[in-house]
């Protein structure tokens, strides 16, 4: 349904050194780089960050959040660990949602700038 999504950050080096950890666990490295822009994806851009003067500000009650698939319960626990480790917020310890799903686990992270993100995998593993 969805091409990729784009979201605007004021400082794009922090924005860099926190997505480069964080999503390097679920398989995504940065495909694209400049002075404005990043762009993630696996093989193609799916997800872009550009420096903008106004970023969207943080709400938590929004709603809004990206959730990232990812292969494995050990890439969500890995994803959860970098995202704390360059300056993210816990927004939700990995684990099992049963309000969710059987097996869907995930956690739950605000990005340096408050965008809501998760990491998902269904698998048992």
């Amino acid at each position: 349904m969805l091409d990729h999504i784009s979201i605007g950050v004021l400082d794009i080096e922090k924005a860099r050194r926190f997505y480069d950890a964080a999503l390097k666990p679920l398989g995504h490295t940065c495909l694209s780089l400049d002075e404005g822009s990043l762009g993630y994806g696996t093989d193609r851009v799916e997800f872009w960050i550009s420096r903008v003067e106004s970023p969207v500000p943080a709400n938590p009650k929004s709603g809004l959040h990206f959730c990232f698939a990812a292969p494995s319960r050990k890439a969500v626990d890995a994803f959860h660990n970098a995202a704390l480790g360059k300056g993210g917020a816990n927004n939700g310890n990995p684990g099992l949602r049963p309000d969710y799903g059987q097996d869907y686990y995930a956690a739950f992270i605000l990005d340096p700038d408050g965008y809501r993100l998760e990491a998902y995998c269904s698998s048992k593993e």
